[in-house]
């Protein structure tokens, strides 16, 4: 009954307080709500036209990365703050590699397990109906090459949607294991090897 979210802006965590305050007061659905914040200061952009519903299922595509003939291109997955890293680290691959990213704001990784289990389940019950895809795989079903999923926690947290990811790509976790040595957020990406570089 625990609904997480991870938002990286303040349009996403407007549309989740609000969502949270129809299910649990008005709705008085036996859930709460356990959202994560981060206190780094960053420029709050408007929310791109119809990201509700995504963000409240648990990811929307924040932007496209510019379309050219024959280029390569990946999808970039960020949840929380380091969105911003990943934001960057797309700049960094257009401008120094050519490789157009697609950036997808991950609202809650648990969400999307949470969906893809539901979808196994269904399928599993109705063997002799058109199996449904789970949210996840109809996101990315379009957006083709690799996925490379970054976030400020264990890889595990990520790597909970792999098994409901479309199987035509490879898809790749930075995560921070183990004990870092820093004294900033900055320098403990950058040990853990999920900054945008």
């Amino acid at each position: 009954n625990c609904v997480s979210y991870d938002p990286t802006f303040a349009y996403e965590l407007a549309v989740i307080i609000q969502d949270g305050m129809r299910r649990m007061y008005r709705e008085q659905e036996d859930i709460f709500y356990y959202i994560t914040v981060m206190n780094e200061n960053y420029a709050h952009p408007a929310m791109p036209e119809g990201a509700e519903q995504g963000i409240l299922r648990g990811m929307y595509l924040y932007a496209k990365g510019r379309a050219g003939k024959g280029r390569q291109r990946v999808q970039l997955l960020g949840s929380g703050t380091i969105l911003r890293e990943v934001i960057a680290g797309a700049e960094l691959l257009e401008k120094d590699f050519g490789v157009a990213a697609d950036i997808w704001s991950v609202t809650s990784f648990n969400e999307l397990r949470r969906d893809g289990i539901e979808t196994e389940r269904w399928n599993r019950l109705h063997p002799e109906a058109e199996p449904r895809r789970c949210y996840v795989e109809q996101c990315l079903a379009d957006h083709p090459g690799p996925v490379v999923a970054a976030t400020d926690y264990m890889r595990t947290y990520a790597d909970q949607i792999r098994g409901y990811l479309p199987q035509s790509g490879s898809y790749h976790v930075l995560g921070t294991d183990g004990f870092g040595r820093s004294d900033t957020r900055r320098a403990l990406r950058r040990f853990f090897e999920v900054d945008r570089h």
